[in-house]
């Protein structure tokens, strides 16, 4: 069963967070449309006034047409056409106030309509816009993601379904008002049967909407698990290994599997909810029964007209489903309150600080120093937690390549992740040009760094797109595109293509065409030769998929390419590593050799061992 924890620590501070959230959302709206906005407040007053001016209306109607029939057959005025005038003036009166309610509608709906696409959009910017500003270990905490994934899934629509209650609550509100003028010169006892018929149906669904809430969160890791899986199922750079390991039927089990005990859940609540629902909903009828025997009572009795029987059951019928309607709004805004606090707790998620302004170093070409470089994954107890780096210090100056050697798990891809500050050290710090690189602009860095992961993305878009990544101040340039595939090698199968840098790329869209490992890697290759300005290089497993011909040609072009520039190269082949400045053997987060690559040999540790292995596989 899901825990009792919501975002309210009890009902009545969830009550209280309504209008806190209602401001929210209704500041959402006016930023998006104030003129919408305004529409919405105009024809919520104009269908919550006139509903009680057309019953004040239809009781003059009758009394009139009362009073005509009286007055016509008695023979006092033998014109009908002078008895009916008046009350058919009254039916043209109420007409055009039914056509004003209508079109009071109609401009509700409209307006929610095209404000449900613009403030859809809108919250879904700002989810995007926040997943730009939170730290590469943010994305990787799975609290974060369950946030997320809840923000997606309901937060989208809630915002204009919490301002289109409030507005229903007032428009309710106003038509109350008004009815409540009429009923009290009945009874003021009229109006305490209107809200006791009312009551239970509310706290009977301000109850269970706590409870689908409550749910709702316990469930996301189940539901973020459907996800996966049908994104396993159903796509293209999975569905081979599937197919291959026979994974359909396993992943389909557990999808049902899931599915049947969510639903399980649903339907439970919803039973309940339904049952309590219809029982409690009795009571409201009974009320409204009963005041129609005392109207009618009170009508046989001479004490009201017929015109005033017929007005005050409309009004009483009206009235209930206003407050029906306005206890169901605070009801439901209730519970739009608890899922938008889904959206703003993700929104409201800390990010960390970017102080760094520097654009320049203070020591000039002095490249990159670490000094007794330390680092921890975040998330783990500290105590526990083993570093993935210990006491690493190296200085790489311009001009001079650095390579790292180790196995799977050394530390290798984490150090270029601390040099790209997407994390920062535990311990110790790293230096540009004699700067830390936190006291370094983000963009400033950035621009200076171009980095191929060996988990680089394949980007659904076309050829020159996914080289335009690599620098969006020349996304769109086509002569960057053709530069920097020279430069990747990627340039002669480029050419072969029917639409060259236009041709689509992928599975995920019409004419896409799919590329082989290899012709990926060189894509992602180029991409990082986009970046012109870039005076540090990192290539990690970049050659992984390539034939020895073409891993040769890459690191020769490689070599030409960054000889005035810092390079950092990882890789198990030691045919590209070889003639790297300096080489770094890495074991267990720790550097337990460094040297050229003639040093190491005749230091026969790690690496010749390593080397002569590998060497060995090619005699």
């Amino acid at each position: 069963m899901p825990s009792s924890e919501t975002t309210s620590s009890s009902p009545l501070s969830g009550f209280v967070g309504v209008f806190r959230y209602s401001r929210r959302a209704l500041g959402l709206v006016w930023e998006t449309s104030r003129w919408m906005m305004l529409g919405l407040a105009l024809c919520t007053l104009v269908a919550g006034v006139l509903p009680a001016v057309a019953a004040w209306v239809g009781q003059l109607i009758v009394d009139g047409v009362v009073s005509a029939m009286e007055t016509h057959q008695a023979a006092t005025d033998p014109s009908l056409l002078v008895s009916i005038t008046p009350v058919l003036k009254l039916v043209a009166f109420e007409a055009l106030i039914i056509a004003l309610i209508a079109l009071a509608q109609r401009g509700l709906s409209a307006q929610q309509s095209l404000l449900r696409a613009l403030l859809g959009q809108k919250v879904n910017v700002m989810i995007l816009e926040k997943a730009g500003t939170l730290s590469l270990s943010q994305f990787e905490d799975s609290e974060l993601y369950d946030q997320l994934t809840r923000a997606r899934r309901e937060a989208s629509t809630r915002p204009l379904a919490l301002v289109n209650k409030t507005f229903g609550l007032l428009q309710n509100a106003i038509s109350l008002g008004s009815f409540g003028v009429l009923l009290v010169q009945f009874s003021p006892w009229a109006l305490l049967i209107l809200v006791v018929g009312a009551l239970p149906v509310f706290i009977s669904e301000a109850k269970f909407s706590g409870e689908a809430f409550r749910l709702f969160r316990w469930r996301s890791p189940q539901t973020r698990m459907q996800i996966y899986l049908e994104t396993v199922l159903a796509r293209e750079d999975s569905i081979k290994e599937v197919k291959l390991f026979g994974l359909e039927g396993l992943f389909l089990k557990r999808y049902r599997d899931i599915f049947t005990q969510l639903f399980a859940e649903d339907r439970r609540l919803t039973l309940r909810r339904e049952s309590w629902g219809f029982l409690l909903g009795l009571l409201g009828t009974l009320t409204f029964y009963l005041a129609y025997g005392w109207v009618v009572i009170e009508t046989i009795a001479g004490a009201l007209t017929l015109g005033q029987m017929t007005m005050y059951l409309m009004v009483f019928k009206q009235g209930q489903a206003a407050l029906s309607a306005s206890l169901t709004a605070v009801s439901g805004m209730y519970e739009d309150n608890l899922y938008l606090s889904n959206l703003y707790e993700y929104l409201e998620q800390p990010v960390e600080a970017q102080n760094g302004t520097l654009t320049q170093g203070a020591v000039p070409g002095d490249g990159l120093r670490f000094e007794h470089v330390s680092f921890s994954y975040p998330g783990g107890d500290p105590v526990l937690q083993e570093p993935v780096l210990h006491d690493i210090s190296l200085h790489l100056s311009p001009g001079q390549s650095l390579a790292l050697v180790g196995e799977n798990g050394s530390g290798k891809t984490t150090l270029i992740k601390l040099l790209t500050r997407l994390y920062h050290p535990t311990e110790g710090r790293i230096l540009l040009d004699g700067s830390d690189l936190r006291d370094w602009s983000t963009q400033a860095l950035r621009e200076r760094t171009g980095v191929i992961f060996q988990d680089f993305v394949r980007y659904q878009l076309q050829v020159g797109e996914n080289l335009g990544v690599g620098d969006i101040h020349a996304f769109d340039d086509q002569q960057r595109w053709q530069q920097a595939a020279r430069y990747g090698m990627a340039d002669d199968f480029i050419a072969t293509m029917a639409s060259g840098y236009k041709t689509q790329l992928g599975r995920w869209f019409k004419n896409g065409q799919e590329l082989s490992g290899g012709q990926w890697q060189k894509i992602a290759l180029s991409r990082a030769y986009m970046r012109e300005n870039a005076d540090i290089l990192v290539l990690d497993e970049p050659t992984a998929a390539m034939d020895a011909a073409a891993e040769a040609a890459v690191f020769a072009r490689f070599r030409d390419h960054s000889r005035d520039k810092m390079a950092i190269l990882i890789s198990h082949r030691f045919s590209t590593v070889r003639s790297a400045d300096l080489i770094l053997v890495i074991d267990q987060g720790h550097i337990i050799e460094r040297g050229t690559h003639e040093e190491l040999l005749e230091t026969n540790g790690r690496y010749a061992k390593l080397f002569h292995l590998q060497a060995k596989g090619y005699r």
